[in-house]
């Protein structure tokens, strides 16, 4: 892009960061946010207020919440924590534009935080670092190597039996109990004994690392946030110290090794990033999939075939709950006209990936291109996931895991009683009760408790031993 204006528009008189000012006599453009005057106009009668983007009322039903702020057009003002706003893209192709224009869009947040309290509450997500998330240009392609090198270094088969043992572990917990909530037991501990493991720290590890990111994403008040995010540093901090002493076949240890020579801060705070960044969105990808499985019969192995597969559900939420509703944080690096409104140099811009997907169909079959994975679920551009294949397989193989244990698994509630957590960023369950035939670790068979390293059979589900389950998807 040459210039941030489009033909025929006139620039913005004043707007700061601008190298050369129009003429005095020019008048300012509808709705340039660095004037005082009434935003551009708009059939809503509501478009000056930014659109909250957390509470009850956003967390129970935020596709209502995406339709009107298309009223805004393509890019809408939005409120993600109390005095914190931010603008928001809601459509596909703007989304994807913006995602691949580096030149125009940074990801340093650091001019931005000074605008911003230092203890709101969302700071923990973006508060600078020198990690992949933001940093542009040779910084990030030099981050994103470590990382992406060095996940390539997990075999596949690998992966799926740590993860065997990451959900038969839990299994273990709850499995004699005849329920579970499918959240708080299964689907936000998976991530995390993943990633302890994989980044090099005995099991004995993970309640600090749990107990951290759970504070991080959950605290309710600025003092919580702060100690969690503390007590992370911390854990990472001496993660890498026992690497330091002795390296091992482990994520850790490879990305030290690495030929782009990390500085042990560097090293810090990527394994932070991609901890903390695979934890939640992973952890959601589960329980969101659980739930619209859980609530639609078709997703169980029936006589005649044809039921849908659990890569189907998994597909079904990225395109309509996605795990990470709305992310991307971006700051354009001069004033820029962008789709219809004015955006000042350093202010924040996030994309919403769920309110982009939801232009099209489930499948895709509207949408750009082809196939269910033209979804926004996983970014675009530079700083789409690095590894997502991994994230997939993680999730895909705890959900048949924890099924094939399972096979009567039902939902203990109507998945229109069903809550979510509030928060700006994610689409994530407050809890999935679900109960089920107890397993035991006497019982004929194979259980978890006795071949952690085997897979279960797979077996046809039972007629169902409660009221029939809605056909809709789980919202």
């Amino acid at each position: 892009m040459t210039s941030p204006y489009e033909p025929g528009a006139a620039p913005p008189p004043s707007c700061p960061g601008q190298a050369v000012p129009p003429p005095a006599a020019a008048a300012p453009p509808p709705g340039c946010p660095a004037h005082a005057g009434p935003p551009q106009a708009t059939a809503h009668p509501e478009a000056h207020a930014p659109v909250k983007l957390y509470g009850p009322d956003f967390a129970a039903d935020p596709h209502r919440i995406y339709a009107r702020l298309r009223q805004y057009g393509v890019v809408a003002p939005v409120e993600i924590a109390p005095e914190v706003p931010a603008l928001l893209v809601t459509d596909y192709r703007a989304a994807l534009e913006l995602l691949n224009d580096d030149a125009t869009w940074s990801k340093d947040s650091r001019a931005w935080m000074q605008t911003v309290p230092a203890d709101s509450p969302v700071m923990p997500m973006l508060h600078w670092r020198p990690n992949v998330f933001y940093s542009d240009g040779p910084a990030h392609v030099r981050y994103r190597d470590a990382i992406v090198d060095s996940f390539k270094l997990v075999e596949p088969h690998e992966l799926r039996a740590r993860v065997h043992h990451a959900a038969d572990t839990l299994i273990r917990r709850f499995g004699d109990h005849g329920e579970a909530d499918l959240i708080a037991d299964y689907a936000r501990l998976i991530p995390l004994l993943m990633f302890n493991t994989l980044f090099g720290l005995p099991d004995s590890y993970s309640d600090r690392l749990i107990a951290a990111i759970a504070g991080m994403l959950e605290g309710n008040s600025p003092e919580e946030a702060t100690a969690a995010n503390e007590a992370y540093t911390q854990y990472i901090m001496e993660l890498v110290g026992a690497k330091k002493a002795q390296r091992g076949p482990d994520l850790t240890s490879w990305m030290m090794d690495h030929p782009n020579d990390l500085s042990d801060e560097e090293l810090i705070h990527n394994i932070i990033l991609v901890m903390g960044a695979g934890n939640e969105p992973l952890a959601n990808l589960i329980g969101n999939a659980l739930a619209r499985m859980l609530s639609d019969d078709r997703y169980y192995n029936t006589v005649s075939g044809g039921a849908l597969t659990v890569h189907d559900a998994i597909n079904e939420v990225l395109w309509n709950d996605p795990p990470m509703a709305n992310y991307s944080a971006h700051y354009p690096v001069r004033d820029v006209f962008f789709h219809g409104t004015w955006v000042r140099a350093g202010q924040l811009v996030m994309v919403s990936y769920a309110a982009a997907n939801s232009q099209f169909d489930t499948t895709g079959a509207n949408g750009p291109g082809s196939g269910s994975g033209s979804h926004l679920a996983w970014a675009a551009g530079p700083h789409a996931c690095p590894v997502k294949r991994h994230a997939l397989l993680i999730a895909i193989t705890a959900i048949e895991r924890l099924t094939a244990w399972l096979s009567d698994i039902e939902l203990a509630t109507s998945p229109a009683e069903l809550t979510w957590r509030n928060g700006a960023f994610h689409r994530a369950l407050a809890a999935l009760p679900a109960r089920f035939t107890p397993i035991t670790p006497d019982q004929a068979g194979a259980t978890p408790w006795q071949n952690s390293d085997r897979s279960p059979s797979s077996s046809t589900r039972p007629a169902p031993t409660s009221t029939a389950k809605a056909t809709a998807s789980a919202r």
